[in-house]
């Protein structure tokens, strides 16, 4: 795998490349995040502290980058991560400049049959796993100051602030909204479709399963990178584009 260097749009803004995967009740629980955290500085050093871990200590799985629904079996679009590292964290080490850790929890409530078949995270799986107030300590500051990426991000970024009252970032990017907006009249826009439409290489993680957290999360995080380049954007042009609403200023429209 060929060490990845951000675009030059995103020199100076922290990232937290987010994926989420539930328990398919409502209000949905997590059972498996994952943060992939980005150097900001133009250097490739970070300007702030960068969480442990990278993704997949496990066996690389079979399946293609898949797309998940928030309650409805998973939260985001997720894909990673066997085996225990620590408080439930899965996996460790550096990905071309970029860190990923991912967690699986244990729930208040069972994992549905429909989440179960979605994203394979079973209950037994989950049984030795930490609460989320365990995982919650590693994560808010993994998170706390970055712009927040994720696959259709608005389902995501409202679970996490649902499980982290306290947390709001500086800034959400959705890559969901940025792909239909550079990419239009593709025939889907799931993480996977997308995935492939780019020819990504996904090489990176050890572990490729559709569906998991940690995958997700570097395939999200490579697909930033490709619609920024495409597009030519300006961190203020990617802002426009792919932020939410309340993200936005009052004046900001589209270019």
């Amino acid at each position: 795998m060929t060490a990845l260097s951000p675009p030059a749009a995103l020199a100076g803004h922290p990232l937290a490349v987010v994926d989420l995967e539930g328990n398919g009740a409502q209000p949905p629980e997590i059972v498996e995040i994952a943060v992939l955290t980005v150097a900001a500085g133009p250097d490739g050093r970070d300007e702030g502290p960068v969480g442990e871990g990278a993704v997949g200590e496990g066996p690389v799985g079979e399946g293609p980058v898949g797309e998940g629904a928030v309650g409805e079996g998973a939260v985001g679009e997720g894909a990673v991560g066997e085996g225990a590292v620590g408080e439930g964290a899965v996996g460790e080490g550096p990905l071309g400049g970029t860190r990923v850790r991912s967690w699986l929890v244990r729930p208040a409530t069972p994992v549905t049959a429909m989440a179960r078949r979605i994203h394979g995270i079973t209950d037994d799986e989950l049984a030795d796993r930490p609460l989320w107030r365990g995982v919650a300590r590693e994560v808010e500051p993994l998170v706390t100051g970055r712009t927040m990426v994720a696959h259709a991000a608005a389902g995501d970024y409202r679970v996490l602030r649902a499980h982290l009252p306290t947390w709001r970032p500086p800034m959400v990017l959705d890559t969901l909204t940025l792909a239909r907006h550079l990419w239009p009249g593709l025939p889907a826009y799931g993480l996977g479709a997308l995935v492939r439409h780019a020819g990504l290489d996904t090489s990176g993680p050890r572990e490729r399963r559709a569906h998991r957290a940690g995958f997700d999360a570097w395939c999200a995080w490579l697909l930033l990178c490709r619609l920024v380049r495409d597009g030519g954007l300006s961190w203020d042009r990617l802002v426009r584009v792919a932020a939410p609403a309340e993200f936005r200023s009052p004046e900001a429209g589209l270019w």
